[in-house]
């Protein structure tokens, strides 16, 4: 798999998924992460806030251990249907994990890939995590 780019700004801010959020002194986090050939911006900040649409906290006793994440690898298609996705790190919640992925696999269908996108398939990493509250 190629390097990886950050999505800008929007990534790098804590997303406030659920009520839940102040639970046990910490917070959500999604990241998302796209292959670098990926270069229009605005694909980049729909998936990431399908997937964050679609998230849902688990409860109380779901949560992973402050600084724990998981990551879910996910392949889309030309047509932006989701080709695979799975938990590529594990949080140490078996919950948590399974929240991550579900939050992915229901974000799709993804857009097609932008035109001017010259590979087949869009490697994207999306990393929930559980950090510490402000």
């Amino acid at each position: 798999m190629s390097r990886l780019r950050p999505l800008s700004l929007v990534a790098l801010l804590t997303l406030a998924f659920a009520p839940l959020a102040l639970a046990a002194a910490g917070t959500p986090q999604l990241q998302a992460f796209f292959q670098p050939e990926l270069t229009q911006a605005s694909y980049q900040q729909k998936a990431y806030a399908q997937v964050a649409g679609k998230w849902k906290q688990p409860a109380r006793k779901g949560l992973p251990a402050v600084g724990r994440r998981t990551v879910v690898q996910a392949v889309i298609g030309r047509d932006g249907k989701l080709v695979t996705a799975v938990v590529s790190q594990e949080s140490g919640s078996k919950v948590w994990d399974d929240a991550a992925l579900a939050a992915v696999k229901k974000a799709a269908p993804f857009a097609p890939l932008p035109k001017d996108y010259a590979l087949a398939t869009l490697d994207a990493h999306f990393h929930v995590a559980w950090v510490a509250a402000p």
